[in-house]
Formats: C-alpha cells, structure tokens, sequence
C-alpha cells in the first residue's frame, strides 16, 4: 500500500451533503462523475493530502444505498493508493486475506479498484485504488 488515496463518505444527495464541504469546512470540489458499475454518483473533494469521496446512490439496488439504510450516512471506505493492483490483490489473497474481488475493476476517474472484506480487517471496508493507466 503506497499511500491514502481518498475515505470514501456515503450520502443520501451529494447536491445537499457538498456545501457543508465546500462552504463549511471551506474545501474546494474536483469533480463529479457517475459510475454506472457501482450505481453511484461520486463527489471527490481536495482536502490536502488526502480525497474525500462522497458516494451517492443513483437507485435502491446500489450497495451504499444498502449501506446508508443500515449504517445512515457516514464513512463507508477508506482506499489505499497502489501500483500493480493484480500483483496486490495475488498477494492478499495467498496471505489467506478474504477479498470481495479477486480481479480488478474499473472505478470512477477509470481507475482499477477491488475490495477488501471487511471480515477480513476488523470490520474496517478497504479499497485498494491502482491509477497507474492514466486514470485521474
């Protein structure tokens, strides 16, 4: 793991949630994008050293729409930069470590994303986040 790359935030509605962000807290907005994949709208937000992502559901199949109806809204992930996803994703998974995904995906801003269980670390949602092909 390289680095933080961004703490992933589930939100009932990025256009009601985003001002506290941007006017409150004073942070500026990158951009926004839908990602159909995952059924979520996402927000990502500069906060300094490290994303926020604001994760919206776009219908009730979506699983932070699960999420926010078990949980409420509130920090869903936290997404660990790193370089040679699969190489990672081997390691992990010959470690013995439970994986939600065994392969790669595409995640917003085209980036190769998979999940960690979080059975599998303290209850704590990992993602792990390769940019590494240009993605944003």
């Amino acid at each position: 793991m390289e680095k933080v790359d961004h703490i992933g935030i589930a939100v009932k509605s990025i256009e009601n949630s985003l001002p506290y962000y941007t006017e409150t807290l004073g942070l500026s907005l990158i951009h926004i994008e839908d990602v159909p994949s995952e059924k979520v709208r996402v927000a990502f937000i500069d906060s300094g050293n490290v994303k926020l992502e604001l994760l919206q559901p776009m219908d009730e199949t979506s699983t932070i729409h699960t999420f926010i109806e078990k949980k409420g809204e509130g920090i869903h992930h936290v997404a660990f930069g790193v370089s040679n996803i699969q190489e990672r994703l081997d390691e992990l998974k010959e470690k013995g470590v439970r994986l939600i995904q065994e392969t790669p995906k595409i995640g917003a801003g085209g980036a190769q994303v998979a999940f960690i269980h979080p059975k599998a670390s303290g209850g704590v949602l990992y993602e792990l986040c390769d940019k590494s092909g240009g993605a944003k």
